[in-house]
């Protein structure tokens, strides 16, 4: 089979496609044909080594979704040819998805429902799953409280405008001006350009006073800026930075509105089922769409990494084998 791999750490360019032996499912694991994979910034983390190096030659990708072609022998309700998604591999601990097949633990995997589609299931996962657990269970997300999400645009921000709508929050976001439209259609009552000298004070007006939860993917930018907007008992979790230094230039508007902060990481997800049930049953009732700005074969992966981390687009990069 063919399989994008690395065979050294460094930029895009480290990467090629390799003929290489299909492999076989431990007793635990499924064996799928890989119908589309995610791309994501974190991939590029796991091939330039700035995330804890991984073991070469080794194949990126966390996300995936395709069909069972094999399954291990201890494996209980997945038979060959079942559609399935999921997130988690390609991390140092097991081989990625850019690949025409992949072995992955069960632990980090479902069925995927009728009805959604595969090539947005396999770019659902990193960013979905983020959105879900941000939202749902850490920011406990109630209908009717404002929500701000910052980057509507994003991998993420796309999917957790579309995730706080389900719950019939009302979502306030930002993003560049040719993406207002998208981000209304997917369920953002607000959209606000992230540029604007008078962001927060949009932002406040927009919530009536305040926002009761925040997800930031900057906090080295927003952080002081959410405290500002935050409504009294908010709660506000970060997902990333620019800068792994941020920190408050005042934290009294914090202190005095009791405003919660959680930082969190997807990989940390206790059960990574929970969420990817949750994110296949809204793609499956059309409650989530995955916006697929482009896609990629094996051999554009290095294209497709540039991408992710360079350009701007609305919502997430494909690579299909």
């Amino acid at each position: 089979m063919r399989a994008v791999r690395l065979h050294e750490h460094g930029d895009a360019d480290v990467l090629q496609v390799d003929e290489v032996d299909r492999p076989d499912p431990d007793e635990d694991q499924l064996l799928v044909e890989i119908a589309a994979a995610g791309i994501n910034p974190v991939d590029t983390y796991f091939r330039d080594g700035s995330y804890t190096p991984v073991d070469v030659p080794f194949t990126p990708g966390v996300d995936f979704a395709g069909t069972v072609a094999e399954t291990g022998d201890g494996v209980d309700g997945f038979d060959e040819g079942d559609r399935v998604f999921g997130t988690g591999i390609g991390n140092g601990g097991f081989q990625g998805s850019y690949a025409e097949y992949a072995t992955v633990p069960t632990d980090r995997v479902v069925h995927l429902p009728d009805g959604a589609d595969l090539t947005e299931a396999g770019a659902a996962g990193v960013a979905a799953v983020t959105a879900w657990r941000a939202l749902i269970d850490h920011a406990d997300l109630e209908p009717a409280e404002y929500c701000l999400i910052h980057g509507g645009s994003g991998g993420v921000g796309h999917a957790a405008v579309q995730i706080a709508a389900a719950v019939s929050a009302r979502v306030i976001t930002t993003a560049s001006e040719g993406y207002h439209d998208a981000l209304a259609d997917y369920g953002a009552e607000t959209v606000l350009d992230y540029g604007r000298d008078d962001l927060a004070d949009a932002v406040l007006e927009a919530s009536d006073g305040g926002v009761d939860a925040v997800l930031d993917h900057r906090l080295d930018d927003y952080l002081q800026f959410d405290a500002e907007v935050a409504a009294t008992g908010a709660r506000v979790v970060g997902i990333g930075e620019n800068s792994p230094d941020p920190g408050f230039t005042n934290d009294g508007p914090a202190r005095s509105k009791d405003v919660t902060y959680q930082f969190m990481s997807m990989f940390n997800t206790p059960d990574l089922r929970v969420p990817l049930r949750g994110v296949g049953h809204l793609m499956s009732t059309g409650g989530l769409s995955i916006d697929v700005a482009r896609t990629y074969d094996l051999e554009e992966a290095a294209d497709a990494q540039r991408a992710v981390m360079e350009d701007s687009f609305l919502g997430k990069l494909v690579v299909e084998p």
